[in-house]
């Protein structure tokens, strides 16, 4: 019988829960000592929810990045800097970045993802298209889409506004400030980004902006009219063979290629309030070997570790998911993680919708955004 029991917290979808799950034996031949049980949220509480409150609660906490300014600030979480072996040329794109500030890393990446494109192939052959590579390219198969009643498709629900918003920025060559003090967003290359979101709006049907990335993939599954996403934050696992309509994932057509894409994922993180410290570091051990996260791969997981992108057996499995997004993987960009910025980020997406739904003009949105990146 196990003597140490740790709690731990993920978020409620397959790609998140079931590699911790279903591992859970192979961690346990090793250390028959610990067992870990494991809860899981919604994806709207893991974006939100102060890591300070879940540390009290849970030893392993799978986290995003933006929370860094915030964790650095509470000190509720242990660093893992004493890891061997953890370099940034292990994980792919800027992953193990992500979670490294003030000189200590706090969070182990497990699950990699950015904004990708993503198609229904079978709709594809069907209007006789090729994915798009750049945003012009995006507008003619959005044209010709339309004129066979099919559409293009995006989630832009929220925060999904602003992830958009800032792969954009990023891609145009006018990356959003990451850091409080500068002002936030070029005013004339931030009217041109929102200019391509409205303009991509007019090949969607209105439900888009009620989705999140979940709801996208889903949507895209269901339904035979939804013909292709230029970015959402990748699912790997739509593309496995048990989905109605297996979907196929691409790299991100910006306006100038595949560059800037806002990077997203995950990383696991052990709490500084908890007592049982030195068990949950043995399980961060564990989960960042590359057998490990293959295994995770077997389980709709979506590894970190870049040998595992190029693997032929995982890509198979994905139908080519890693392959086909590495170029984009490895030009991504950070968003803030300043403390305070998770305050920004669930607002400003909230602005970013009202203005695409037509509620609030640009500039005043502009003005808006500004005001909250300053802290004001």
């Amino acid at each position: 019988m196990a003597s140490v029991k740790l709690r731990g917290m993920t978020w409620n979808h397959r790609r998140a829960i079931d590699p911790l799950t279903k591992t859970q034996p192979l961690f346990q031949r090793r250390h028959p000592d610990i067992e870990i049980e494991w809860s899981a949220r919604p994806l709207s509480g893991f974006e939100f929810t102060s890591v300070d409150s879940l540390a009290q609660e849970y030893d392993l906490i799978v986290l995003d990045h933006p929370f860094m300014g915030a964790v650095t600030a509470s000190g509720s979480l242990v660093p893992l800097d004493g890891i061997a072996g953890l370099s940034d040329k292990s994980f792919v794109g800027p992953s193990l970045a992500t979670y490294r500030m003030n000189g200590s890393l706090w969070a182990l990446p497990i699950d990699a993802a950015c904004q990708v494109a993503v198609s229904r192939p079978d709709l594809m052959r069907s209007l006789d298209a090729k994915p798009p590579v750049n945003w012009s390219e995006l507008v003619e198969l959005g044209a010709l889409a339309k004129r066979k009643h099919m559409h293009l498709a995006i989630g832009l629900a929220g925060v999904h506004s602003l992830m958009t918003f800032f792969t954009l920025m990023a891609n145009l060559g006018s990356p959003c400030s990451t850091k409080q003090e500068q002002a936030f967003a070029d005013r004339r290359v931030a009217g041109e980004a929102l200019a391509l979101m409205r303009h991509l709006l007019s090949f969607c049907m209105p439900d888009v902006l009620d989705w999140n990335s979940i709801r996208l993939h889903d949507e895209m599954v269901a339904r035979d009219d939804l013909v292709f996403c230029p970015a959402v934050y990748c699912y790997a696992t739509y593309a496995e063979a048990d989905q109605r309509r297996p979907l196929r994932f691409h790299d991100l057509p910006g306006p100038t290629g595949a560059s800037g894409s806002t990077i997203g994922g995950t990383g696991l993180a052990v709490s500084a309030r908890r007592r049982q410290a030195d068990a949950a570091l043995d399980y961060v051990r564990f989960a960042a070997e590359l057998s490990t996260q293959a295994a995770f791969a077997n389980h709709h997981g979506q590894p970190a570790r870049r040998g595992l992108w190029l693997d032929e057996s995982v890509n198979a499995r994905f139908g080519g998911c890693y392959r086909d997004t590495l170029a984009t993987m490895e030009a991504c960009w950070i968003r803030p993680r300043y403390n305070g910025y998770l305050a920004f980020q669930e607002k400003a997406g909230d602005l970013i919708e009202a203005h695409l739904r037509g509620n609030v003009g640009e500039s005043a949105l502009l003005d808006q955004l500004e005001r909250l990146h300053s802290g004001h």
